[in-house]
C-alpha cells in the first residue's frame, strides 16, 4: 500500500471550500476519515445532543455518497485510534480543518505533538470561521468583549476580508482502510422517537445546504435586515445547522451574497456571520464561560430551582402564547426562530429565574444546530452575565414581543393550535378575554390551555430584586 495523506472530517462535512481536503488531495487519492471522540467531551455541556447527533448520522451519509462510499469511520480516543494507525500504516500526510472549543484546542495540540514525533506532515486549516480568533485584538492587545468595535474595528478594518473560497476539486479517495468501521457503528441515531419527526422538516448534506442558501438568497434576502425579525416570515436562511457541521462555509456565503442587493440587507447578513464569529471568539479568549458566568457578579445571582416550572417551559406549557409556540416549534423541529430563542431565553431566566445553563443544556439536546460556541454566547448574552450582553433589567415581555413580531398570530397558532380560533387581539394575553370569547372560539381555558405560570409583572419586579443583591 502506498503511503496515505489522511483528511479528518470533523465539522467540515463538504468538498467544496474544504482546505484541508485541497491540501491532502494535491499529491493523489486522500483517505478521509472520521472519528467519533467519546472521551475527550466529558462535561456535558461538550456532548451531542440528540439533535445533533441525529443531523451528524444524517450528515455523515450524505458526505460518504460523495466520496463513493470511502468514509473510515472510528469511535473512542482520538489520540489512541491515531496512533493504532500509525503502528498499522504507513502515513505521508495527516490533516484537519481547525476546531475552536476548549477541549477541541486542547485534544488537538496533543494530536499534532504525536503526529510531528512520528515525523508524518501535519497540516491545520481554517474552514469554519471567516476570521482567526488569535488575529482579532485591541490596540493593547487584549480581546474584545463588546460586539460593534470587535467587528467593525477589529475585523473590518484592521484585516484584510475573509480568505478566498478554496475550488472545489474532482477529488479521489483511497479504498477503505481494514481496521475502520461504517457510520451504522457509531450508534448516533437518538432511542428516543422523537427524532422521526425531524426527518420531515430537514433535507440534510452539502447539496441541500447549498439549495437553501441559494433559496434564501433569491427569496428571503430582500428586507432581511426588519424581516428576520418576523417568525412567519421567510427572510431567515435556517442554514445554522448547515454551518455549524460545515456542509456549507461562511467564506462560501460571504463572497456569494456580496453581489445579491439591496446593500443594507447584505451588510447585516454579514454583520449576523459576524455575530457567530464573535461566539467562537469569546470562548476562545475566556474558555471557561462555556459553563461559567463571564461576568463574575453573576455567580452569587439566586437563581431558582423550580421543576414545574421548567417542565412548563420545556413543554410549551406557560400560557404565555408565544413562549410556548417557540418551544413546541423547538420540539416540533429541532429549531426556533432566533427572536423567539432571545423571548424564551428571557422568559426562563428572567421571569421563571432559572439558571440559563438549565436553558442551555435544552437547547444543547433539541437543536438541530446546537453549537457550543453560539448557545454560551446567546444564552449569557439574555442572562446580563456575558460579553456585551443585554442589561439584566432588559427583560423581554412576551405580550409585547407577540404582538410587534407576529401581529397576525401566524407563528403562534401554527405551533399553539388550540388558540387558533381565538381572536388576534387576545391572543397574546388570553386572560384578558371573557367566558363568552373563549366559548366561541371552542375553548375551555385553563384545560385546552394553560394560564399562565407567572405573572409577567409580578416575576419582572422579583428578578429585578434578585439582581439588586448583585449589583455593584
Amino acid at each position: 500500500m502506498s503511503k496515505l495523506a489522511i483528511h479528518w472530517f470533523r465539522r467540515d462535512l463538504r468538498l467544496a471550500d474544504n482546505p484541508s481536503l485541497h491540501y491532502a488531495a494535491q499529491n493523489g487519492p486522500v483517505t478521509p476519515i472520521f472519528i467519533l471522540d467519546t472521551v475527550n467531551n466529558t462535561q456535558k455541556e461538550f456532548n451531542l445532543g440528540e439533535a445533533s447527533s441525529w443531523w451528524l448520522h444524517h450528515s455523515l451519509n450524505s458526505l460518504n455518497e460523495s466520496l463513493g462510499d470511502r468514509i473510515n469511520c472510528f469511535s473512542g480516543d482520538p489520540l489512541k485510534i491515531i496512533e493504532q494507525l500509525i503502528s498499522a500504516y504507513e502515513i505521508e500526510s495527516f490533516s484537519w480543518n481547525r476546531c475552536y472549543s476548549p477541549w477541541e484546542i486542547e485534544r488537538d495540540t496533543k494530536i499534532k505533538s504525536l503526529l510531528k514525533d512520528n515525523d508524518i506532515e501535519v497540516k491545520t486549516f481554517n474552514a469554519s470561521l471567516l476570521w482567526e480568533p488569535w488575529e482579532i485584538l485591541k490596540d493593547d492587545n487584549t480581546p474584545y468583549k463588546v460586539f460593534s468595535p470587535f467587528y467593525r474595528k477589529g475585523c473590518l478594518k484592521k484585516h484584510a476580508g475573509p480568505r478566498e473560497v478554496v475550488e472545489k476539486n474532482d477529488y479521489s479517495f483511497s479504498d477503505k482502510l481494514a481496521s475502520s468501521s461504517d457510520i451504522d457503528s457509531l450508534n448516533l441515531l437518538p432511542k428516543h422517537h422523537w427524532k422521526d419527526k425531524l426527518n420531515k422538516h430537514w433535507k440534510i448534506g452539502e447539496e441541500s445546504a447549498m439549495e437553501k442558501y441559494i433559496h434564501f438568497r433569491d427569496n428571503g434576502l430582500t428586507g432581511y435586515k426588519e424581516g428576520r425579525n418576523f417568525p412567519a416570515q421567510e427572510n431567515v436562511s435556517v442554514l445554522s445547522p448547515h454551518l455549524h457541521f460545515g456542509e456549507i462555509s461562511p467564506h462560501q456565503i460571504w463572497f456569494d451574497i456580496k453581489s445579491a442587493c439591496p446593500e443594507k440587507d447584505v451588510a447585516h447578513f454579514h454583520s449576523e456571520l459576524g455575530w457567530r464569529e464573535f461566539s467562537y471568539y469569546l470562548i476562545y479568549h475566556f474558555p471557561f464561560m462555556c459553563t461559567e458566568n463571564l461576568n463574575k457578579r453573576f455567580d452569587k445571582f439566586p437563581w431558582s430551582e423550580n421543576h414545574d416550572f421548567l417542565l412548563a417551559w420545556q413543554k410549551g406549557k406557560t400560557g404565555y402564547p408565544i413562549v410556548d409556540a417557540g418551544m413546541r416549534q423547538l420540539w416540533e423541529t429541532g429549531y426556533m426562530h432566533n427572536r423567539v430563542r432571545m423571548i424564551v431565553a428571557s422568559f426562563l431566566v428572567k421571569n421563571l429565574l432559572i439558571d440559563w445553563r438549565v436553558g442551555m443544556e435544552w437547547f444543547n439536546d433539541c437543536l438541530c444546530d446546537a453549537d457550543l460556541a453560539n448557545n454560551t454566547a446567546s444564552w449569557q448574552w439574555t442572562a446580563g452575565s456575558g460579553a456585551d450582553a443585554a442589561p439584566y433589567f432588559r427583560i423581554f415581555n412576551p405580550i409585547l414581543q407577540g404582538k410587534k413580531f407576529d401581529p397576525d398570530g401566524e407563528y403562534t397558532k401554527h405551533f399553539v393550535p388550540e388558540l387558533k380560533n381565538l381572536p388576534s387581539k387576545f391572543l397574546f394575553a388570553p386572560w384578558e378575554a371573557d367566558d363568552s370569547v373563549f366559548e366561541e372560539a371552542g375553548i375551555n381555558y385553563g384545560e385546552d390551555y394553560p394560564k399562565p405560570i407567572v405573572s409577567i409583572e409580578e416575576s419582572r419586579d422579583i428578578a429585578l430584586k434578585a439582581y439588586d443583591q448583585i449589583k455593584g
